[in-house]
C-alpha cells in the first residue's frame, strides 16, 4: 500500500511539473510573439525613413540647380501608397503556432481533470479507512490496489502526451527562433544600407550652405 501510495503521488507531482514546464513554455512563446511584432513594426518604420529619405533626395536635386528642379518639375511623382488602415497581425512560425494550440486546448481540460496536481490526500485517505478492513478480508485491499494502478496508468498516459506536448513546444520555439535570427539580421542590414543614405543626405546638405 505505501509503495502505491508513493507511486501515485510521484505521477502526481511529475504531472504537475510537465504542466509547469508547459505553461512557462507557452509564457515564452507569447513573448517571442510580441518580439516579432516589435521587429515588424520596425521593419516599417524603417520602410518610411527610406520613403522620406528620397523625397528628401528629390528636393535636395530640386535646390542644386535650376535645371534639377525643372526636371524635377517634370518628372512624375513617385506613386506613395497609402498605409493600411489595420495592419496585418504577426504570423508566428507554423510550428510555434500548431504548438500553441495543442498546449492551450489541453489546459483548461488538464486543470480540470487534476485539480489538486498537488495534494492527493483523497488517495491516502481511502488507503487508510479501508486499511483496517483489509486485515479480515483482501478484497478490499486489493480494490484500492486495483484503483491505485489505474490511477497511475491514466497520470503516466498523461504524462506522455504532456512530454509530446513539450517536445513540439520546443521544436516551436526554436522555429520561431530561428526565424527572428533572420528577421534581426535583414533588419540589421537594412539599418547600415539607411545609415549610409542618413550620412550622404547629410554631406549634401552641407554642400549646400
Amino acid at each position: 500500500m505505501r509503495t502505491a501510495q508513493s507511486a501515485v503521488d510521484s505521477s502526481y507531482r511529475s504531472l504537475s511539473l510537465i504542466h509547469e514546464s508547459e505553461k512557462m513554455g507557452v509564457e515564452t512563446a507569447e513573448e517571442l510573439m510580441r518580439q516579432g511584432e516589435a521587429l515588424k513594426r520596425t521593419n516599417k518604420m524603417l520602410d518610411n525613413m527610406d520613403q522620406d529619405l528620397k523625397t528628401s533626395q528629390t528636393h535636395i536635386s530640386s535646390i542644386k540647380s535650376v535645371w534639377g528642379g525643372l526636371v524635377n518639375y517634370f518628372k512624375a511623382k513617385p506613386e506613395t501608397k497609402p498605409p493600411p488602415e489595420q495592419p496585418n497581425a504577426y504570423q508566428p512560425s507554423v510550428k510555434l503556432e500548431n504548438a500553441l494550440s495543442g498546449s492551450r486546448d489541453v489546459d483548461e481540460r488538464y486543470q480540470a481533470s487534476h485539480p489538486n496536481l498537488r495534494n492527493t490526500e483523497g488517495f491516502g485517505a481511502a488507503a487508510s479507512v479501508d486499511a483496517s478492513s483489509s486485515q479480515q478480508n483482501g478484497l478490499p485491499q486489493n480494490r484500492i490496489l486495483k484503483d491505485a494502478h489505474k490511477t497511475l496508468d491514466n497520470n503516466l498516459d498523461d504524462m506522455s502526451d504532456g512530454l509530446r506536448r513539450l517536445k513540439n513546444l520546443g521544436l516551436g520555439l526554436q522555429s520561431e527562433i530561428e526565424d527572428q535570427d533572420d528577421s534581426i539580421d535583414f533588419l540589421l542590414n537594412k539599418v547600415d544600407k539607411m545609415d549610409s543614405k542618413i550620412i550622404n543626405t547629410n554631406q549634401q546638405i552641407k554642400n549646400l550652405k
